[in-house]
């Protein structure tokens, strides 16, 4: 049987309750810096007042077992202690960064939970060029679709849309051209890097949503079929230690 690549094991699949009452499905993936471990999403994954979105927990479907990846375990992760956020959640000089970061506590995994993680090394250095039109992956579980028997993501392929290390519309944020539907926000967007470590990926961005005009003629127009997704640079800020005491 071939070898598992380790992107799989660091994306996540993500459903989100408002107490028992399920919401919406989403994707996210692992970064871990340091000792600490932390889920990353779209932050209108943990709260979107526009929609009138607001759970209060969330649920991961963990691989439990490392010699059967079909056991799985499901790990709810409270969303608020004492009214206050548990994430950490982006702002820049344009306004909010639709990226978020949620601790997982070590005691609430157990040893025979496996997964994978990107880290600091993962993200583009200076010596990293990602050029128009590059193709790149985004790993997440589109409207919920994934491998159900062995918990997987299932993996889009697009490309790079615009500049680069630009911030597209003064955002810091760039464009993919890739299918994509809900379910997947949140999702790693990667560009293969066989000498990196710990995952043979670079990092380049974190996929947010559709990007569509808003002039467009619903039925005269098909949609752009462009993404936003973040520069995943905002990963060092959120993680932090300091950023504990700007939780929302």
């Amino acid at each position: 049987m071939n070898a598992i690549d380790p992107l799989l094991l660091a994306t996540v699949r993500i459903s989100t309750f408002d107490g028992a009452r399920g919401l919406t499905g989403a994707s996210g993936f692992f970064f871990r810096r340091g000792p600490k471990l932390y889920l990353v999403s779209s932050r209108h994954v943990f709260i979107d007042e526009r929609s009138g979105h607001h759970p209060d927990r969330l649920e991961l479907e963990l691989h439990a077992n490392a010699q059967n990846l079909a056991e799985s375990v499901v790990l709810s992760m409270l969303l608020y202690r004492d009214g206050r956020s548990n994430w950490i959640q982006g702002q820049d000089d344009a306004g909010p960064i639709d990226v978020a970061v949620l601790e997982i506590e070590h005691d609430a995994l157990s040893a025979a939970v496996t997964l994978a993680a990107f880290t600091p090394q993962s993200l583009p250095g200076p010596g990293d060029e990602v050029s128009i039109g590059d193709p790149v992956l985004i790993c997440g579980f589109p409207l919920g679709f994934h491998d159900a028997l062995h918990h997987f993501p299932v993996v889009r392929q697009g490309t790079v849309a615009s500049p680069y290390g630009w911030r597209f519309q003064g955002k810091g944020c760039f464009l993919t051209d890739a299918r994509t539907h809900r379910g997947i926000s949140g999702a790693p967007v990667v560009v293969r890097a066989p000498q990196r470590s710990p995952l043979p990926w670079m990092l380049v961005g974190i996929h947010s949503s559709r990007f569509d005009m808003g002039g467009r003629d619903l039925a005269a127009d098909e949609s752009l079929g462009l993404n936003a997704t973040w520069y995943p640079d905002v990963l060092m800020t959120l993680t932090e230690p300091a950023k504990a005491a700007d939780r929302a």
